[in-house]
């Protein structure tokens, strides 16, 4: 049960990119898939690998996953802007 805690989280936190230029790698869907990636890991690290039973499942758990849908969407923001050539387009000339 804390795994479904852990992807709605990263699903609520996901929701947040939208107030940040789209320089995701994959788009909003590489946001997306950030975000549940990195919360669902986040959810297992912090847990030993093992997920919590349905009667262990607090809203402790569904909050630490918070963390991790951050780190999850950084990692494709930054991938993103690496790959489009660190926000300098080619060709430019940058302001003196």
């Amino acid at each position: 049960m804390s795994a479904l805690a852990w992807v709605m989280m990263g699903l609520a936190v996901w929701h947040f990119t939208i107030f940040l230029p789209d320089r995701f790698w994959g788009g909003i869907v590489g946001a997306f898939l950030g975000a549940l990636a990195g919360a669902m890991l986040f959810g297992l690290v912090v847990n030993g690998f093992a997920v919590p039973g349905r009667d262990d499942t607090t809203i402790v758990h569904a909050l630490e996953a918070i963390p991790g849908a951050i780190l999850g969407i950084a990692a494709v923001y930054f991938e993103g802007v690496r790959r489009s050539g660190g926000g300098v387009r080619r060709g430019s000339v940058p302001a003196p």
